[in-house]
């Protein structure tokens, strides 16, 4: 208290310190919460296959290069996989859609009448295609949001408007509701129509005139709940296995994927970030904790026959020891104290400027409780420095 201003500026590395690794780690855990959220509405009981990697000797083509998976794999997923509830097939492609003077470049996606319930999408307006449409490869579409603004306006009704999917003629059933992006695909950018249709008017034979002619490109699969996970990839792997005629030494020549997967995958590398981000942030801390060893050891120098004095008047060294270790904590204390308060403003500012942040307390609690440390660890050595002097020298220093 006797020298406020430079009390004031030693506690600064302990609060930038600390309120870097809050506003850090609010910031890491915000991104992980919204990517979680993603993976939420893409269905966290669900399965989705990719075929498999071409290969040519050595080399190996592109994820899904292979189109070796087909509509009847997918049937026989529904039939004879126990944990499966349900099964989408899809096959997508890009193409170019008109309406009117409008157009634009988007994905088409075709899959079958379940595909809403499956994958969580809702309808805004109209209806989705029924099993009777799949079919008779009718030529129906339901629009997602994106593609309804980019052809038509945001808020327009498109129920029965008219597209042209590469100069095909398609009669507009429904408009889906938003779900954003997932990643870098966008889920409202997409158009859907019926599996059959773009099998057999739209896309053609896929992968060539090697590939089977009901080849598909995913084959989603739902199961009744988390629990059932590990157990609904196992049958689809033995199923997909056996059908594909592969021996037990083969690799499989499709891949299964969860969003259990994804979240696992976005937890971790959440929690490498959060720790980068906050030992990075922590250095400031340490910084801080040689700025008060600093400060302390000058005021044990300015205060020698103060201490001098104290001895010669009965104070024991675990009494000096005390005296400067509990300044140098309560310097780290406060200053600790005024970091939260300025991390939690930061991250606050952080969410109304549009950045997902979220204040994870456990991590407010290690940033102080780290100052804290700080503040004895490097309290310790000025304080014991003092503790340490004779009375009679200190008292005869000038």
């Amino acid at each position: 208290m006797a020298n406020r201003l430079r009390s004031a500026l030693t506690m600064l590395g302990i609060i930038f310190g600390v309120a870097a690794v809050i506003a850090a780690v609010s910031m890491t855990e915000g991104a992980k919460t919204a990517t979680l959220k993603q993976f939420e509405r893409f269905g966290t009981n669900l399965l989705t296959v990719r075929p498999g990697q071409m290969r040519h000797g050595p080399v190996r083509g592109g994820m899904g290069s292979q189109q070796n998976l087909t509509w009847a794999d997918a049937e026989a997923i529904a039939k004879e996989c126990p944990s499966v509830v349900a099964v989408v097939p899809e096959v997508d492609t890009s193409a170019q859609v008109k309406a009117g003077n409008a157009n634009t470049n988007t994905r088409i996606a075709g899959v079958t009448e379940n595909f809403p319930s499956v994958r969580e999408f809702r309808l805004a307006e109209g209806t989705f295609f029924a099993a009777r449409e799949v079919k008779a490869r009718s030529k129906v579409a339901v629009l997602g949001p994106t593609v309804v603004q980019n052809l038509f306006g945001a808020g327009s009704s498109v129920v029965g408007e008219q597209i042209k999917i590469n100069g095909v003629t398609f009669r507009v059933l429904g408009q889906l509701e938003g779900k954003g992006d997932m990643g870098p695909f966008s889920q409202d950018d997409q158009i859907m129509i019926p599996i059959t249709t773009a099998m057999y008017r739209l896309i053609g034979r896929r992968g060539g005139a090697g590939a089977p002619r009901d080849s598909v490109g995913f084959i989603h699969v739902q199961f009744t709940n988390m629990k059932l996970a590990d157990q609904a990839r196992a049958e689809v792997e033995a199923l997909l296995r056996e059908r594909h005629g592969l021996r037990p030494e083969t690799e499989n020549d499709f891949h299964v994927m969860s969003a259990a997967d994804f979240i696992a995958g976005a937890e971790e590398a959440s929690r490498i970030m959060t720790l980068l981000f906050a030992s990075i942030a922590a250095v400031s801390l340490l910084v801080g904790g040689i700025g008060i060893m600093n400060i302390m050891l000058v005021s044990v120098t300015e205060r020698t026959r103060e201490i001098g004095l104290r001895k010669a008047l009965g104070a024991t060294p675990r009494d000096i020891l005390l005296q400067f270790l509990i300044e140098a904590l309560t310097l780290s204390l406060v200053g600790g104290g005024i970091g939260v308060v300025v991390g939690t403003s930061l991250s606050y500012l952080l969410r109304a400027v549009g950045l997902n942040t979220a204040i994870s307390v456990p991590w407010v609690v290690v940033a102080f409780s780290f100052a804290a440390c700080v503040g004895i660890v490097f309290g310790l050595l000025p304080s014991r420095k003092a503790a340490l002097l004779h009375p009679v020298e200190a008292l005869h220093y000038e």
